[in-house]
C-alpha cells in the first residue's frame, strides 16, 4: 500500500520531467493543479495508486468470517438474566424431599385397586395442591349429568379466552361447535376455551356452574377439594390424590366420559376450516397400556399431573400423579408403576 504523500511527490516528480519541454511551465502549474485535485478526491475515497485487488477469499472464509463478527458482537450484548418458571406449591412445600420405594417424580402418587381400594401405592396423598386441567373432569361430570342437548351450538366468546395465565387455544372467537364437540375437546385435548364456554352456557351461568362443581364434590365425598372455574388454569383449583381417585370412580361410570377422554384424535369443523385435535396423553396410543379414563393437567403451580383408570396384571387400577418435575416424568412414573404391578402385584388367578 503506498501513503498519500508518495503518491503525490512520485505524481509531481514525473509530472515536472514529462511536461517541462512541451507544454511549459504555464500549462505545467495547470496540470498540477487538475492532478492534485484528482488525486486528493481518491486518496480521501481510499483508493490507492493502483487499481483495489479483489477479494480471494472463499465462501467458506467469508461465512467464516461474518459468523466471528456475529459472535463478536453478541459476546458485546448485555446478558438478560434467566428468569426461572414459578415453583410448584408442592416444590415449595418440600414434598420432592420426600422418598419412596419407585424414586417417583411426583411429589405425590396414589395407585388404588378400583374393585377392593386397596391402596398399592401411597405417597403425600394427602396433601392439597393445585390441580390444574384434572379440574375437566368435574365440569364433564356435570355435563354429562345435566344431560343438555349435545347438539346445540355454542359460541366462543371474548368471555372465554384466558386471561389468568394468557395461554393461547385454537378455538377463535365467534368460533361455534356443538356441546358435545366441546366435551370432547375439553376432556381428550384438554381445550381450555372448551371447557370454559360449556360452564359459561350451562343454565344459570358460570357462577352457577361453579357452585354446582363444589357441590358435587361435597356428594361424592371429595372433601378436600375446592373449584372456582371450569378449567384449571387458577392455581385455587385444588384437590388432594385421595379425592381425585373418588372423581376418577365416579367419572369412570358414565360411558360418554369414558370415551371422549380416551379417544386419540379428533377433527372438528370450524366455518370453512377443519381443526385436528390430538390426545395430551401419549399413553392412550401406547398398546401396553388399557386405559378406560384419563385427564392430564399443568400448569406452573400444580406441576405436570395426570389421572387415570387403567388396567395392569389383571387388575383394575386408579392411578394419581400430582406435581410431577419434568415434561415426560407423569408417563415415565405411570411406566414405573405398571412394571412394579405387573412384577409384585399381579392378580393371582385361582386354579380350575
Amino acid at each position: 500500500m503506498f501513503s498519500k504523500s508518495l503518491i503525490l511527490r512520485n505524481y509531481f516528480s514525473l509530472l515536472d520531467s514529462g511536461l517541462q519541454d512541451l507544454w511549459g511551465s504555464a500549462l505545467k502549474q495547470i496540470a498540477r493543479g487538475w492532478g492534485t485535485l484528482w488525486l486528493s478526491m481518491c486518496l480521501a475515497g481510499g483508493l490507492h495508486a493502483a487499481e483495489p485487488a479483489k477479494s480471494t477469499a472463499t465462501p467458506a472464509a467469508k461465512k467464516a468470517s461474518a459468523t466471528a463478527q456475529r459472535s463478536k458482537a453478541k459476546a458485546k450484548a448485555p446478558v438478560k438474566a434467566r428468569v426461572d418458571a414459578r415453583p410448584s406449591f408442592g416444590k415449595v412445600a418440600g414434598l420432592h424431599e420426600v422418598s419412596d420405594e419407585l424414586s417417583l417424580k411426583s411429589s405425590v402418587a396414589l395407585v388404588v385397586d378400583q374393585e377392593t381400594q386397596e391402596v398399592l401405592l401411597s405417597k403425600n396423598d394427602s396433601a392439597v395442591l393445585p390441580i390444574a386441567s384434572i379440574t375437566k373432569l368435574m365440569t364433564g361430570l356435570l355435563i354429562n349429568e345435566a344431560q343438555l342437548p349435545l347438539d346445540e351450538m355454542i359460541t366462543i366468546t371474548q368471555d372465554d379466552v384466558d386471561t389468568e395465565k394468557g395461554s393461547r387455544s385454537r378455538l377463535q372467537v365467534g368460533a361455534s361447535l356443538a356441546r358435545g364437540e366441546l366435551l370432547h375437546l375439553a376432556l381428550m385435548a384438554s381445550e381450555n376455551r372448551a371447557a370454559h364456554a360449556l360452564g359459561r352456557t350451562y343454565p344459570g351461568g358460570l357462577h352457577r356452574f361453579v357452585e354446582l362443581m363444589n357441590q358435587k364434590a361435597k356428594d361424592i365425598g371429595m372433601t378436600d377439594t375446592r373449584f372456582v372455574e371450569p378449567t384449571g388454569l387458577s392455581s385455587k383449583n385444588q384437590s388432594s390424590a385421595k379425592d381425585l381417585v373418588t372423581l376418577v370412580q365416579t367419572a369412570y361410570r358414565e360411558p360418554l366420559l369414558r370415551d371422549l377422554s380416551t379417544s386419540d384424535s379428533h377433527v372438528v369443523d370450524v366455518g370453512r376450516h377443519s381443526l385436528k385435535y390430538k390426545t395430551t396423553n401419549r399413553l392412550i396410543n401406547n398398546p401396553s397400556w388399557d386405559i378406560g379414563l384419563q385427564k392430564t393437567g399443568y400448569i406452573s403451580e400444580a406441576g405436570q399431573c395426570l389421572v387415570m383408570q387403567t388396567k395392569i396384571a389383571g387388575r383394575k387400577l386408579i392411578m394419581v400423579f400430582l406435581d410431577s418435575a419434568g415434561k415426560l416424568s407423569r408417563i415415565a412414573d405411570a411406566e414405573r408403576v405398571r412394571r412394579w404391578v405387573e412384577a409384585k402385584h399381579r392378580l393371582s388367578v385361582p386354579q380350575t
